[in-house]
């Protein structure tokens, strides 16, 4: 058996509280994941060609004030 199986089942058996804590905690840490992971490809430079893009369509006047 997989781990993701063992974890897919150990969830389906948490109280509906359980779940909720969970639910929580699992939000928070795919938030950090992708916060390091946006943070790892902007240090590497591989959000440079989109942000370049971003400030053309910006100076072409394609963009808007928020």
């Amino acid at each position: 058996m997989s781990i993701i199986t063992e974890l897919e089942r150990a969830v389906q058996q948490l109280a509906p509280e359980e779940l909720a804590r969970f639910r929580e905690w699992f939000a928070a840490f795919d938030a950090e994941q992708w916060d390091r992971q946006i943070e790892r490809d902007a240090a590497a430079g591989r959000l440079d060609a989109l942000a370049e893009e971003a400030l053309a369509d910006v100076r072409e006047g394609h963009g808007r004030n928020l």
